[in-house]
């Protein structure tokens, strides 16, 4: 997780604006339940009455109330109304403007009528005057029979009306709280319809006013959802684009000890399936587990809110889903850790049976290879069904804790609804609360199930772009002198592979000059290949120095030193695209000229010009179409296009006919005249003409010289020349030496 978030550390300002999108998107999730909760208690139940005091009555019913209300508390209630005779049918007290928005006058009005309206609700519905025992009470102005209990309270003095008022109350001191509420919303709706509101309307308007709002925060809701999914794909794929680039920027500059570390068919699962491990998890994390703690959090504050007896109801299905994950967690965790391997083993294999389906194919082992391939596969899949598996366990399993849950709030719900502790709508809104709260600890556990691959994935890509090369560029490079010419010093030049414990190269030391050629020769394994490496860096010398020009080839910047050499590998590497752009290919600005004359040199233009599109002819992906002398050829010849000052040839004719060669070196020698030419072959023919002849004998210098020089002075080089020449030719080389000694 911390790499993770450390590869999204350079989008922090994409983070911070999705984060504000998700949280105007929770706010919209989290006042739907709310909204629902209203559309049922008030907009059904309480027929859209939304205040717990009148907001209009009329003057006649402001009287009855204020029987009940205490003499010193009658100027406050009055205070809070102003008169109008002109908007209703009769005359009406309305609520100040301001009066509602203040929540303590608010509160202060509601205490003291809540109590009144009750008592007046329930003696015009009957059921006070039904109770209350009227006979038993004395006084001359006692009204005539038949008169209610609100007539013989007008007319009784202050301390009887009291005492009266004192006895009905007894009667609902031991109502619900939510009963009462109930009860006082049933008296105003009586209220406005005795000045004429048309109460069906009001119910219906609310209903509708309240729906609006609902559909307006859910249009919010769902543009904030997709601007937060917009933006955790466009963040993630960034992410993802910049961790390609990195690891690509990385690779090119390995050397080739960090390529012996890390094997090609891992570099490729790094750089895709790795990658997009870790571009899904970012979405996840920026779409999911950002989001999850926000409505989590909003969700337990709104719940609360609505009632805070069923809290337990939350806390017990939180340790629910927790122990259902943690036991799948210990489970499925190890082989998530192993997919990436196996992966990586898939690779492999297919790699190399793709890569060498020929020999497969001549040796007849197509069978032990589809074995190999199918186990890799099988152990893939098996590891995958596994967690797979774990997954499909999890989901049902969710899904039972939550509807349990649900309807264990039903239950609970509907006892204390029976009760008059809750109202429907809040039982509603607290199970949608429930549930967002679920669902959000649900989203945290699913994506902790990919984060463990994620985080394996995000450790292999770190990797590669921590790892230090062992070959870099001094910070402050030297120049190569402007009129050098490439002479190529090997100083006491000693080297052994990373983690070796022996020099595959020994004190070797040589010079070689413009227009001259060197050759190295030797058995096989005796360090040709490996000294040629050393010259452009791809590895670094262990002791001594190699000097181009009298510079250290360590302190000249490895562009620098690149752009004097032209190097023709032992095996031909030709890209995908024409013969044109494989030709200049170090050479992008050269000119049709230059192209036709390095053909020419590398003896390619013969078979170039019978193609049909000639230069422009297409070159498959590592020049498959092409055969393997060809493909040396043009090898050469865009390593003459590039016209460096020292060409290096490793093994590069080992492909080409008797003639072909002859031809060709014929050529360079003369387009080289100028240049240093080091040749790594192992035919004697190539290399008869050299200037200089290096024979290398397990990664010591044997011998050096001319052809006829060794033949007389190496014992290892004539052992070589009588393994590939005639007798007669060695003879007449060894004669013709001694006639000129004499």
């Amino acid at each position: 997780m911390r790499k993770i978030l450390k590869f999204l550390k350079p989008r922090t300002a994409a983070v911070f604006a999705i984060i504000v999108v998700l949280v105007l998107q929770a706010y919209c999730d989290l006042s739907l339940p709310s909204y629902t909760s209203d559309i049922v208690n008030v907009g059904i139940q309480q027929g859209g009455v939304d205040t717990h005091i009148p907001k209009m009555i009329a003057t006649e019913d402001m009287e009855k109330l204020l029987l009940f209300v205490p003499q010193d508390k009658h100027d406050t209630v009055l205070n809070a109304y102003e008169a109008d005779n002109k908007k209703y049918e009769k005359e009406t007290y309305i609520l100040k403007e301001g009066v509602l928005k203040d929540e303590e006058k608010k509160e202060n009005l509601e205490d003291i009528l809540g109590k009144p309206m009750l008592l007046v609700f329930g003696i015009e519905s009957g059921e006070v005057q039904g109770n209350t025992d009227m006979s038993n009470m004395e006084g001359s102005a006692f009204p005539a029979e038949g008169a209610n209990v609100l007539d013989a309270l007008k007319m009784l003095p202050e301390g009887e009306r009291l005492a009266m008022i004192e006895q009905m109350s007894e009667q609902i001191d031991n109502m619900p709280g939510m009963m009462l509420e109930q009860a006082s919303t049933l008296y105003i709706r009586d209220a406005y319809k005795n000045i004429g509101v048309d109460a069906d309307k009001l119910q219906s308007d609310y209903i509708l006013l309240t729906g609006l709002k609902m559909l307006g925060l859910a249009a919010l809701g769902m543009m904030a959802s997709v601007l937060a999914g917009l933006l955790a794909s466009r963040t993630a794929a960034s992410t993802g684009r910049d961790l390609r680039s990195g690891v690509f920027k990385k690779v090119v500059g390995f050397s080739n000890g960090e390529f012996d570390k890390f094997s090609t068919a891992s570099l490729i699962t790094r750089s895709t399936n790795d990658i997009q491990q870790i571009q899904m998890v970012t979405v996840m994390i920026l779409r999911m587990v950002l989001y999850a703690p926000i409505i989590g959090v909003g969700g337990v504050f709104k719940a609360l809110n609505t009632n805070v007896s069923m809290s337990w109801i939350i806390v017990l299905g939180v340790i629910m889903i927790s122990l259902l994950v943690f036991t799948l967690f210990l489970v499925a965790m190890p082989k998530f850790k192993t997919l990436q391997r196996l992966v990586d083993r898939l690779n492999l294999v297919m790699r190399e049976i793709l890569t060498g389906l020929m020999v497969i194919r001549a040796f007849s082992t197509e069978k032990h290879e589809e074995e190999r391939f199918d186990k890799a596969n099988k152990d893939l899949t098996r590891t995958m069904l596994f967690a797979n598996r774990a997954m499909t366990i999890m989901m049902p399993t969710m899904m039972l804790i939550m509807n349990g849950i649900s309807v264990l709030i039903i239950w609970v719900g509907a006892n204390g609804i029976s009760e008059g502790q809750m109202q429907v709508g809040d039982m509603m809104a607290f199970i949608q609360y429930t549930m967002q709260i679920i669902m959000s600890f649900l989203m945290i556990c699913m994506i902790s199930i990919m984060l463990p691959r994620a985080a394996v994935s995000a450790d292999r890509v770190d990797e590669i772009l921590t790892s230090s090369t062992l070959i870099c560029d001094p910070e402050k490079p030297k120049k190569l002198p402007e009129n050098g010419k490439g002479v190529v010093e090997f100083d006491h030049v000693s080297f052994r592979y990373p983690g070796a414990e022996e020099d595959v190269l020994h004190d070797i030391s040589f010079v070689t000059e413009p227009g001259k050629t060197t050759a190295f020769i030797g058995s096989t394994g005796s360090g040709k290949s490996t000294l040629i490496n050393l010259i452009p860096r791809f590895y670094d010398v262990t002791e001594g120095a190699i000097r181009i020009d009298g510079v250290d080839i360590r302190e000249i910047s490895q562009h620098d030193l690149r752009a004097k050499l032209g190097y023709v590998p032992q095996k031909g590497v030709l890209f995908s695209g024409t013969i044109e752009s494989n030709i200049l290919y170090g050479n992008a600005d050269g000119t049709e000229k230059e192209m036709k004359e390095a053909a020419k040199v590398a003896q390619a233009a013969d078979f170039i010009e019978e193609k049909a599109e000639q230069y422009n002819s297409p070159i498959a992906q590592g020049g498959t179409n092409v055969s393997g002398g060809q493909k040396q050829r043009l090898s050469i010849a865009r390593a003459v296009a590039n016209h460096p000052d020292i060409f290096i040839f490793d093994d590069s004719f080992s492909a080409l006919d008797y003639k072909t060669d002859v031809t060709l070196r014929r050529a360079l020698k003369e387009y080289t005249a100028d240049s240093v030419v080091l040749i790594v072959a192992q035919r004697i023919s190539t290399i008869l003409h050299a200037d200089q002849i290096i024979v290398l004998d397990e990664g010591e210098i044997a011998g050096a010289g001319t052809h006829k020089e060794l033949l007389r002075t190496c014992e290892i080089y004539r052992q070589i020349a009588m393994s590939q020449l005639s007798e007669e030719e060695i003879a007449k080389d060894l004669g013709k030496e001694e006639t000129g000694h004499e």
